[in-house]
């Protein structure tokens, strides 16, 4: 054993030994009450550095300041630096997996102490703490300002292998029985933006959904059943970085996680609500520090208001934790080599206050001709329009050129750097980090979640909280529909008549179960019956809920 897998080994077994801790020298209770609620909070991708620049920039403290609790490891079941797909897997199922996997087992487990799925159910599904909640008779909801079906959204309410399958993971959204759907990507509920053709916005409709997409329609919203879907225009997938945002089209984080804690805290069984502040890990990509102080003051503005529901109700706990590190931003680069110690803050500070947008914002303000303009064409106007809205009076040539030349949708990662230079700020990388990141809650039951925790043991507390079991819940939701129905005796097949919309189809005597893929309905004898998941194929295998295995005598 090599000397890292050895303090692997010993930090992972000093983990499962330690558990949670309440205080330094304070036994954890041997059995903390369960709470009615949980909120957690997700920052994609903030390093603790763009926290303490927001801060600053802020000039007073965050309210996830006195959260703070310890740390969490993010490492995949391969021991590599995370994506967000798994990284927001293990937070939700308590399984680690590998890059682009939702809510489903990886393939490759090389990390020391890490839970190993039996040999063949690879890539399976694993029910989330938002799945558990639900079937406890809790509501439940997901909020990002990514699309709604991104990586981390569907970590919490999807299960596919890949996170790039957009189709799939709208549709099991769809037909999850939430009661809370707030992000972007209108896009993807149009038929013709779906292979399959199917109208998303019609069926949400039909099962009982009002759908708004803007800011007054989201505050007016009165019922029980939401999905917001939100953008400047109806082009983008995305909402905006939050100091670029539109307040009339598009609502803050913290609109709407007030919205959703409204709704949701109206079933009197409680509720779980994820909250994602998705860009964060977006600005982070592209060395954007503008785009990542942006959005982390408007992750903390959502964090203040689950934590002052959280102190009147008494009754929740507020989880808010980054999923991996990005960037390796640092406030401090090269060229404070031999004067960090003489550098006021404010030299970092104050040349991110200039800006009024961020990369993205910028890029909007550019003139369409750009990509074919050269510096002495375009420069001075280039020049005008980056001291106006960046506070950036000296562009070089070959500043300008970035700009002119950057591609469309990738002008930030041109931006980025032109500010972080002015700023002293530094960049190792436009990729995620590997270093454990800071862990906070508020816990009415105490300070129960602090030390280092593993990723996967966020996921165990908060099904611990809230009483439900997750493993419990994988054998309700998604049993292997082969085994489970080959052991009553029936045939199993499978209608690929529609090649987008396959059908698992059962027949025993003169009974037939038709179960379509990503869905939550099926029909038994032509009569329509729910399931109490959605059925899910994985390219391989089928799985199903118990409900409809039972249905089968």
């Amino acid at each position: 054993m090599t000397i890292l897998s050895r303090a692997i080994t010993l930090g992972l077994l000093s983990l499962t030994l330690a558990g949670p801790t309440q205080a330094a020298g304070k036994s954890t209770p041997a059995t903390p009450k369960t709470l009615a609620n949980v909120i957690v909070l997700i920052p994609d991708g903030m390093s603790v550095s763009g926290t303490t620049l927001a801060r600053l920039y802020q000039g007073s403290p965050l309210a996830l300041d006195p959260l703070a609790s310890g740390l969490m490891s993010t490492w995949n079941g391969d021991g590599t630096i995370a994506d967000s797909a798994p990284a927001g897997s293990a937070i939700s199922s308590g399984w680690k997996s590998q890059t682009g996997n939702i809510a489903s087992t990886g393939k490759l487990y090389a990390l020391p102490g890490a839970r190993v799925p039996a040999a063949g159910e690879e890539l399976r599904p694993v029910a989330t703490i938002l799945e558990a909640a639900r079937l406890s008779g809790r509501a439940t909801g997901i909020i990002s300002t990514s699309e709604f079906m991104h990586a981390t959204p569907a970590d919490f309410s999807a299960h596919d292998p890949s996170r790039a399958s957009y189709d799939n993971l709208t549709e099991q959204i769809v037909y999850n029985k939430l009661d809370v759907i707030l992000g972007g990507g209108i896009k993807y509920l149009k038929p013709e933006s779906r292979k399959d053709k199917e109208d998303m916005a019609a069926v949400l409709r039909a099962r009982g959904y009002a759908l708004v997409g803007n800011t007054a329609e989201l505050q007016q919203f009165a019922g029980n059943k939401l999905v917001g879907v939100f953008g400047k225009t109806d082009a983008h997938t995305a909402l905006s970085y939050d100091l670029d945002r539109d307040p009339v089209r598009e609502p803050s984080l913290a609109q709407m996680t007030a919205k959703a804690i409204e709704v949701l805290s109206a079933r009197p069984k409680g509720f779980f609500l994820m909250v994602e502040g998705s860009k964060v890990d977006w600005a982070a990509h592209a060395n954007d520090t503008v785009g990542i102080v942006s959005d982390v003051l408007a992750f903390d503005r959502a964090v203040k208001v689950a934590l002052d529901f959280a102190k009147t109700n008494k009754n929740t706990l507020v989880v808010a934790v980054t999923d991996h590190g990005n960037s390796g931003i640092s406030i401090g680069d090269r060229s404070t080599s031999k004067t960090y110690d003489k550098t006021p803050w404010t030299s970092f500070i104050e040349p991110l206050k200039k800006a009024k947008v961020t990369g993205e914002g910028f890029e909007a303000l550019l003139p369409a001709n750009r990509l074919e303009a050269t510096v002495d064409s375009l420069g001075a106007e280039i020049r005008a329009l980056a001291k106006e809205w960046l506070g950036v009076e000296d562009l070089t040539d070959t500043e300008v050129e970035s700009l002119l030349k950057a591609k469309k949708g990738e002008v930030n990662y041109a931006v980025g750097p032109i500010v972080a230079k002015r700023a002293k700020i530094g960049y190792t990388t436009n990729g995620h980090t590997g270093e454990d990141v800071v862990l906070y809650n508020y816990d009415p039951r105490g300070r129960l979640l602090g030390g280092l925790v593993d990723n996967t043991q966020v996921a165990s507390f908060m099904a611990k909280t809230l009483g439900v079991d997750l493993d419990q819940t994988t054998s309700k939701l998604f049993l292997d529909a082969a085994a489970a129905f080959g052991a009553k005796g029936a045939q199993v097949d499978v209608d690929n008549s529609d090649t987008e919309n396959p059908v698992l189809v059962v027949k025993k005597g003169e009974h037939t179960l038709r179960m379509p893929r990503n869905k939550s309905v099926a029909w038994l004898n032509d009569k329509e019956v729910n399931s109490d998941g959605v059925t899910v194929f994985n390219g391989s295998r089928w799985f199903v809920a118990r409900n409809l295995v039972n249905l089968v005598k």
